[in-house]
């Protein structure tokens, strides 16, 4: 059977693996009537709409892809930014903010083709909880999250469901803060079939600080799960359906990973009660968040005026 669209539609910035991906989901969920894709060039644009058109054919599919600009995405519902820019991460610890320096102007140009934009914008970039604040108070745009903890937060219910040999929808648990190393795993409030169970903490731990590596080790790096927390937010943020998405958003004058619970598209946040060590893990994060998005304000490249000519 067909899907139905349930929204008409979506912008993509990034033709890259978690932009195809991205791209990839939507077609085969029939999430959406039109998915307009943008990216570094017009060409990689392009490619990548006609071989989401090709999957259209195959699936029958209702997405009808077409590439266009950064400037042609005004009309969209929402507008998921997954681009990347071309730079070796060296980093061997605290590996996604290997890319905050290099991705930073990019999303600084985006910001500006994309400044006034009212639709809701995912944004996939890492290190995502600085790349969301920094496209959000360059843009003025209001809807703005980042998808990072909800990734994180889906692990670590998966991981919880395997160990107790349980299905994930009875696990009801969140990871909030970075999402990253300073990543807060909120145990105290975790519950399996709604009650409290000792969990295997450090196990759980250790399982979601090598998960992504393991991942990208194997095929270069992640890409589908962070596309199926690209869909489940989308749900949320467009009143398809309400519930709660763990997505990075303002909090407490900062941005980091929190729960918000969405009615008919409108977040409401909703953390849960943390115990001591959690608390300050989760303090931890907000401060070494803001501290990073210092840095990168100052970089001289968000001061150019080229941004003013993104498109």
């Amino acid at each position: 059977m067909t899907p139905t669209p349930v929204v008409d539609v979506i912008g993509l910035v990034g033709a890259g693996a978690v932009g195809q991906a991205v791209a990839t989901t939507l077609c085969s969920a029939g999430f959406c009537r039109r998915l307009l894709i943008a990216s570094r060039t017009p060409e990689q644009a392009a490619a990548l709409a006609a071989d989401i058109d090709d999957m259209r054919q195959a699936t029958v599919s209702p997405l009808h892809p077409r590439a266009g600009r950064v400037v042609d995405l005004a009309d969209c519902q929402a507008v998921v930014i997954a681009v990347r820019a071309a730079f070796t991460n060296t980093h061997r610890a605290d590996v996604r903010m290997g890319g905050a320096a290099a991705n930073a102007p990019a999303i600084g140009q985006l910001a500006a083709a994309l400044r006034g934009y009212t639709g809701t914008v995912l944004v996939v970039t890492n290190p995502v909880d600085v790349m969301t604040r920094l496209f959000a108070e360059l843009s003025g745009c209001e809807q703005v999250f980042g998808i990072g903890s909800n990734l994180d937060s889906a692990r670590y219910r998966a991981a919880l469901a395997r160990h107790l040999h349980v299905p994930a929808a009875v696990v009801s648990g969140h990871v909030i803060g970075e999402h990253g190393d300073a990543a807060v795993v909120c145990a105290s409030a975790t519950t399996v079939n709604d009650q409290r169970i000792p969990l295997p903490l450090q196990q759980l731990r250790d399982e979601l600080a090598t998960r992504a590596k393991g991942i990208s080790a194997g095929i270069g790096r992640t890409r589908s799960g962070p596309a199926g927390a690209v869909l489940s937010a989308l749900r949320k943020t467009l009143s398809v359906e309400d519930g709660i998405e763990e997505l990075s958003a303002p909090y407490g004058g900062g941005w980091l990973g929190i729960p918000l619970r969405f009615t008919r598209g409108r977040p409401v946040a909703c953390l849960p009660s943390l115990d001591a060590a959690e608390q300050r893990q989760f303090t931890a994060a907000d401060t070494k968040l803001r501290t990073v998005y210092q840095a990168v304000r100052s970089l001289p490249e968000l001061e150019s005026p080229d941004r003013e000519r993104a498109s």
